[in-house]
């Protein structure tokens, strides 16, 4: 019997790579409201790594979203610019960040001037670029031994209920979720194919406590599910959340991330 967390007998063709990129235009609130933000530790890493200090420093985060690394590195005392090429998310981030600048486009086309950034800042957002344009760009807008860091926060698929969790949307998607999410950063070949780029990689561990249903919600900001169908989408976070309460029958759920950094420096 098929369930709902089955794939369907003849799923429809995958939504492309645009579509995906453009539903979270729709979803910008859920997404700010729900979705981790990242640790000190972090931005401790990308300072080690560059050399250099973030306050002070001129950084453009591209990619910004609704602006959740953006404000954690303007409260480290960086000299913020975003660059995000979505509508509802530029919307959101200005919303909640009105005192930021803030430059429609994206990483395969930089709007900035050569030589201007000591860092450029990809949370969560390398993965929508491609390489082949992103690289070259980079390297043209940070300045001489500017820093590119990227990151993204990733299960910890160690932990039990985490590995079951992405099991059960391995199944539902069709795919190995964890791996998905790991997989440009654990080879730093996917991240620049042409060898140009020089990466040093860090792994960081933290975790915070959510009720269930912010946790439903973030999972449902992913583009996988915001461009699946909504009974389909719906069925499973119903299910998901009967399995999260037999575990944390309290209704707070421990989320535990490895956040995966990769830094190259612009030599």
């Amino acid at each position: 019997m098929t369930t709902s967390q089955s794939r369907p007998p003849n799923p429809a063709p995958a939504p492309s790579h645009a579509t995906r990129a453009h539903s979270f235009n729709a979803a910008a609130a859920q997404y700010a409201a729900n979705r981790p933000s990242y640790p000190p530790a972090l931005l401790d890493a990308v300072e080690e790594e560059a050399g250099r200090t973030l306050t002070g420093a001129r950084v453009v985060d591209v990619g910004a979203g609704t602006g959740i690394a953006t404000a954690v590195l303007h409260a480290r005392g960086a000299d913020v610019v975003a660059v995000e090429p979505g509508e509802g998310m530029a919307a959101q981030l200005h919303r909640t960040l009105p005192g930021i600048p803030l430059v429609r486009g994206n990483g395969n086309a930089l709007p900035l001037a050569d030589d201007t950034a000591d860092f450029l800042t990809y949370a969560q957002a390398w993965h929508w670029t491609d390489p082949a344009h992103s690289v070259p760009e980079a390297l043209r807008v940070l300045r001489p031994g500017g820093a590119l860091a990227l990151w993204w926060n990733t299960d910890a698929l160690d932990l039990d209920w985490i590995a079951g969790q992405n099991e059960r949307l391995s199944r539902f998607f069709g795919v190995d979720a964890g791996a998905e999410k790991r997989k440009t950063a654990d080879r730093t070949d996917l991240a620049d194919p042409s060898g140009r780029l020089r990466f040093t990689r860090r792994e960081v561990r933290w975790s915070r406590r959510v009720p269930v249903d912010t946790h439903l919600a973030n999972i449902g900001s992913h583009s996988a599910f915001l461009v699946t169908p909504e009974d389909r989408r719906t069925s499973f976070l119903a299910e998901e959340r009967a399995h999260l309460l037999k575990t944390f029958p309290e209704g707070t759920v421990e989320e535990t991330y490895d956040v995966l950094l990769l830094v190259a420096l612009n030599t």
